[in-house]
Formats: C-alpha cells, sequence, structure tokens
C-alpha cells in the first residue's frame, strides 16, 4: 500500500509511478554486497483477473498481503526470470538483453498455464523500474543490478485448476559475483533436474525446489554444484547447477543443446554468438559422462564452464564422476590463455560500454 509519506511523480498511459520518500540507499555498503540480500527501493506490481491484466504500479518495495489459500502455495504456479542492469563507463545504465528474457518468461508462463504479460507493458515496466532507482546500480567490476520479474496465482481456491487471478512484479537488487573463484562440481547420476515432457525449458519455481535435496548432498561431499544428467539414462550431459554447461574440448565449445529439459539460457546465447564473432569453433551437440571422462583423463578437454544470469561466466575447477574427482588446469577465471577469461572479457566489455555492442543487445534506461 502506498502511503500518505510517498509522493507519486509520474503517470503513464500503462501505469502509474509511485516514489518512497524514504530511500534506503544510504543504509547499504556497496563495497560488500551479498548476492540476493539488498533490494533496492521499489518494485513493479500488476494484478490479472477478470480476464485481462488490470493497471500497473511501480511502487515502494514493501511485503505482499495474500490468503493463506492462494493458489500458489498449494499448487505450485509460479514463474520468474533473472535478469541484469549495467553502469557503462560513461555513468550510463543499460538493461542486457531484457527482450530474450521476456520472451522467455512468456514461454515459461504459456507452461504453466499462467496469463501471458504484454510485451511492451514489461518492457516499459523495466525501463521505468531501473531508472527511478538508477543509483543503486553499482559500479565495480563485478557488480550489477540484478533484476527478478515473478509471477504467482493469487486465486483463493482450494482445488486443483488453473488460477483466476495472478500478480506479477518485478523487483530489483545491486549484487557483486555469485560465485567467488571457480568451483567444484559433481556429475550427478542418481536425481533427476527434469524430464522429457516436463517443465525443465520453464524457469517455474518448482524446478528449483527440486533441485535443492541433491545440490545439498554434493555440497556435504565438498562440492559447490551439480552437473546434471539425462533423466532417462542418466548419461548425457544437461546443466550444471543454475547454469548452462559448457566445454572446451580439443579446442572446439561445446554445449548440449537446449531442449524440453534445458533453459534456453540468454547468456549461453550470448557466449555462444560471442564465441563465433572470436573465431571459436562451436559445436551444440550431445556429450556423454564417457566422452567427458575420457576427455578429462587425456587432457582432451581444457576447460569447463557454466554460463548464466547470475554466475555470467564461471570456470569449473574440478569434476566428480562416480567417486572420482578430476582437476582441470586452466580453471581461474583470470587465466590469461583461456577461452573462459577471453570470453568473460567480450562479453562484460559489451555490457559495460567497454567494448563495441555490435549485436545492440545492451536497451539504455
Amino acid at each position: 500500500m502506498i502511503e500518505a509519506s510517498q509522493m507519486k511523480i509520474e503517470t503513464t498511459s500503462t501505469f502509474d509511478v509511485h516514489q518512497t520518500q524514504t530511500s534506503r540507499l544510504d543504509q547499504v555498503d556497496f563495497d560488500n554486497l551479498d548476492f540476493g540480500r539488498v533490494f533496492s527501493d521499489h518494485m513493479f506490481v500488476m494484478e490479472y483477473e477478470d480476464g485481462k491484466w488490470q493497471r500497473g504500479a511501480v511502487e515502494p518495495y514493501g511485503p505482499f498481503t495474500m490468503s493463506p489459500a492462494s493458489m500458489v502455495f498449494h499448487y505450485g504456479q509460479a514463474i520468474f526470470e533473472g535478469m541484469k542492469a549495467y553502469r557503462s563507463q560513461d555513468g550510463s545504465v543499460s538493461l542486457f538483453r531484457p527482450g530474450k528474457n521476456i520472451e522467455r518468461f512468456n514461454t515459461s508462463a504459456r507452461r504453466l498455464c499462467m496469463p501471458e504479460v504484454p510485451e511492451d507493458v514489461f518492457m516499459e515496466a523495466l525501463a521505468a523500474l531501473v531508472k527511478l532507482d538508477e543509483a543503486w546500480v553499482p559500479s565495480g567490476d563485478e557488480a550489477s543490478l540484478y533484476v527478478r520479474p515473478f509471477m504467482i496465482a493469487t486465486d483463493s481456491f482450494v482445488g486443483v485448476r488453473s488460477s483466476n487471478k495472478y500478480t506479477f512484479s518485478i523487483f530489483t537488487c545491486p549484487v557483486d559475483a555469485y560465485y567467488k573463484g571457480s568451483v567444484r562440481v559433481k556429475v550427478e547420476r542418481h536425481f533427476t533436474r527434469a524430464t522429457p515432457g516436463g517443465t525443465g525449458y520453464a524457469k517455474a519455481a518448482g524446478n528449483y525446489a527440486g533441485s535443492l535435496y541433491p545440490s545439498e548432498l554434493a555440497q556435504k561431499e565438498g562440492y559447490d554444484q551439480l552437473i546434471w544428467t539425462d533423466a532417462v539414462e542418466h548419461e548425457y550431459i544437461e546443466e550444471s547447477g543454475t547454469m548452462n554447461a559448457m566445454f572446451i574440448i580439443g579446442g572446439k565449445l561445446v554445449s548440449p543443446q537446449t531442449s524440453d529439459t534445458i533453459l534456453n539460457g540468454v547468456t549461453r546465447d550470448s557466449v555462444i554468438t560471442i564465441a563465433k564473432d572470436l573465431g571459436i569453433e562451436v559445436e551444440i551437440r550431445k556429450i556423454s559422462v564417457t566422452e567427458l571422462e575420457e576427455g578429462l583423463k587425456s587432457g582432451r578437454i581444457t576447460e569447463a564452464f557454466g554460463v548464466g544470469t547470475a554466475a555470467t561466466i564461471k570456470s569449473i575447477e574440478v569434476i566428480g564422476i562416480d567417486g572420482t574427482n578430476y582437476t582441470l588446469l586452466r580453471s581461474e577465471p583470470s587465466h590469461e590463455g583461456s577461452v573462459a577469461n577471453q570470453l568473460s572479457l567480450e562479453l562484460d566489455g559489451i555490457r559495460r560500454g567497454r567494448r563495441d555492442d555490435r549485436h545492440l543487445w545492451n536497451i539504455p534506461v
């Protein structure tokens, strides 16, 4: 709810914009940001009911009031996206490829029987929100403003069907690096992240809930994350934790093909495009655990890394396969000769205005 101390500053044709008069910006230590713990001053909220989206608003960040019978609590209709805004070297702020995230958000909505959000409203809300909280966009080498759009079912009804009411919201948080340094991963051969015909290609909240237990088991064994394998044979590489998996095999960049069990990552698509720009040969194909293990033993696989919005490009230091750990020599992101480092420098340079944005990925706010 908007309090008397909060002032309306603008009304657009699409939604209202309200600005807090009690910013929390001076309470934030931007030199010590804990990923996902600090939230900016404002959020966007829009309700769906009576078969259509109602007028939304940018308003001060705060809690929702919801019925215990809200369907999201019982049947899991919840989706989200992750994207980032960056501060360029000239001080301006841009969103990185937001159109791709909007497209994927609506793909997730269709899969979970939820209403799609109009692209123009979504984009305008993103721009207005980030512009209003522009001072929250950090400028450190690995820092950015993380943007979290999400949608939940809010109909108060305890019966199995799709909801008639939904809340769509966007909030932002200044963040530093998701992972510090390279990571240790374990190839998961028992538990399954996604199955054919399931929701693996959607950013459904339940996908992540189901991954927590096996990830926790791996962490107790000394790993940071898992490399998921297919649900049928547990023989083919799919994703690496919250990231798409990539390998340098015989000098080529090799990554699994996206499918209904593998998320179509925006960072993945960006990295593949940049690799081709840099003259790095790319293969999109199946990668078996057998090929992975043999390549690690022989040295044919020289690098492994995960790519994603939160992690960006994160080198993998150790891969555990059936109880044996294999160490990769080029596991540090700053390794000057590594492909991961080349790709990271190019991608980060584009996002921060230090390299030519030849694909027009940055959307100024």
